[in-house]
């Protein structure tokens, strides 16, 4: 009898969450509660003065109980009325309830459910598909081509405006582009997500993150452009000849992939017959053009009226209910009134898996006490704890060790913005004593908080654009591990050579 090798199969996301939920859960066992307390800080943008509340980094305090000892507080299996909503098994329910509109799980988990019901609607009229083919036909010999090219455009995006959610939708069209073009998922990802990340970790004017990490430090807005341009430049570079070797590499061999089985519904679907004659009426058109539009809306939302999850979502639906009267009107695919409300429930299923991870994702932060400076939690200790260790090295290690914090941080608080509220109060005086700028803290939490965000499973991003290729985050950690490796030695020497130019 043959031998027979079982191969490791990489747990399921939701199986991944559960087993740091348990992990966080430990830490509650024997991490005492720490608090701090808080201030208003305030810096200008735009011309505009910000307030922003922020922790006070040399308040920090164990909660200690009536004998003068320090409090631990195990999470116990349910929440309890004097432990808050920290129970072990409350994570799912009480991780999709946490937040507001604006953020955190319940305006991101709407925002997917939303992007994902709109382009259901796009995809259901075919316009995507016919508009494909027609690249195919006039790429030949140059659709390679197209891989800097969108790199570059997406990278832009995420450092001119923090592009991120955003990039959702185009996960959706890109994907199957680059299948049909013999290329495979992981490509389509890195055009469009991974390029928007590696543009907001070397952004010079992001207004959600880097402005916010500058304004809490105490450094002037926007500051430090050049050298950061300089790194915009370099990393949107390694990017576009990661992704380029590894497409073309793919399609030389197409069983290497690591999206080969998960891209099989595509390849299908592209090699019929009666896909290689679509035709590309004036319907498919106007499909493309509300888009196309609704990008133009999207861009012109953020940069000139701030807009956010909320506007943004909106502005997709109507993008796909626009979409879906065009195909009823012009008969697209045989379309007929109720398939607009069938294929906008489609395509919100196809992404709900991603929507519960995200709230999943939340429930660690839940077992940890959440992000409130001002409560005695654990994560307000293991910052404290961190902030303390990193005195004793001289400022190039320090410095190192900032961005390496950042990174596993992003693990735990995905958010930009709210990433930067936490940990800067605490990394700018830390700074301030083993000798590093401050501006070159800002860098080391750009560089942690954003090249992490294309592979930590708790990134509700990051699981939204790989639902809309099919691809499953285990199989994309696989391809993702390498990138991360060369990704994480260049930062490295940026963060090292920041420190030797003195970047202020």
């Amino acid at each position: 009898m043959a031998d027979t090798k079982k191969k490791f199969q990489m747990p399921h996301t939701y199986i991944i969450i559960f087993f740091v939920i348990l992990l966080a859960a430990a830490f509650t066992m024997f991490i005492p509660l720490g608090q701090y307390d808080t201030k208003e800080i305030t810096y200008m943008q735009d011309g505009q003065e910000k307030t922003r509340t922020v922790l006070d980094p040399d308040s920090f305090r164990y909660v200690l109980d009536e004998d003068g000892n320090k409090v631990i507080k195990a999470a116990p299996l349910f929440g309890t009325e004097d432990f808050g909503r920290q129970g072990i098994l409350n994570y799912v329910f009480e991780g999709l309830t946490v937040g507001d509109k604006n953020g955190t799980a319940v305006g991101i988990i709407a925002f997917i459910l939303v992007v994902g019901g709109a382009f259901g609607i796009v995809l259901r009229t075919g316009a995507v598909e016919s508009g494909i083919m027609r690249v195919i036909e006039r790429a030949q010999g140059r659709e390679i081509l197209l891989i800097p090219l969108l790199i570059i455009l997406f990278s832009l995006g995420g450092a001119v405006f923090g592009m991120g959610e955003e990039a959702l939708p185009f996960v959706m069209i890109l994907v199957p582009m680059f299948i049909a073009l013999g290329y495979d998922a992981v490509v389509g990802v890195m055009c469009s997500y991974v390029a928007t990340q590696i543009g907001f970790g070397t952004s010079w004017m992001n207004p959600f993150s880097l402005a916010i990490a500058q304004g809490v430090a105490g450094i002037p807005v926007m500051s430090g452009a050049g050298f950061r341009i300089v790194l915009w430049v370099a990393f949107t570079g390694i990017a576009c000849v990661f992704t380029m070797r590894y497409a073309i590499s793919i399609r030389k061999h197409p069983m290497k992939s690591v999206a080969y089985e998960s891209d099989k519904y595509y390849r299908d679907d592209f090699s019929s017959e009666d896909k290689k004659n679509l035709p590309f009426t004036l319907g498919h058109k106007l499909v493309l053009l509300t888009i196309v539009l609704t990008v133009a809306w999207t861009i012109w939302g953020v940069i000139a009226k701030g807009y956010y999850i909320p506007e943004i979502a909106s502005q997709f639906f109507v993008m796909g209910l626009v979409s879906g009267i065009i195909g009823v009107a012009f008969k697209l695919n045989d379309m007929h009134l109720n398939d607009i409300a069938r294929s906008f429930d489609r395509g919100a299923a196809d992404l709900l898996g991603a929507a519960i991870c995200v709230g999943m994702a939340q429930g660690i932060l839940i077992i940890l006490g959440g992000t409130s400076a001002t409560e005695g939690t654990v994560l307000n200790t293991i910052l404290h704890s961190i902030g303390e260790g990193m005195k004793n090295f001289p400022p190039m290690v320090s410095a190192w060790l900032m961005y390496v914090f950042q990174t596993v941080f992003n693990f735990f608080v995905v958010s930009g913005s709210g990433q930067a509220a936490l940990t800067m109060p605490i990394m700018s005086p830390l700074s301030d004593i083993v000798g590093v700028s401050r501006q070159t803290a800002v860098l080391a939490f750009q560089l942690g908080d954003a090249f992490s965000n294309f592979i930590v499973p708790t990134s509700g991003c990051l699981l939204g654009a790989l639902a809309a290729a099919r691809l499953d985050w285990g199989r994309w950690a696989k391809f993702q591990i390498k990138f991360q490796a060369v990704l994480f030695v260049c930062a490295s020497i940026a963060m090292v050579t920041a420190v030797l130019i003195g970047f202020s």
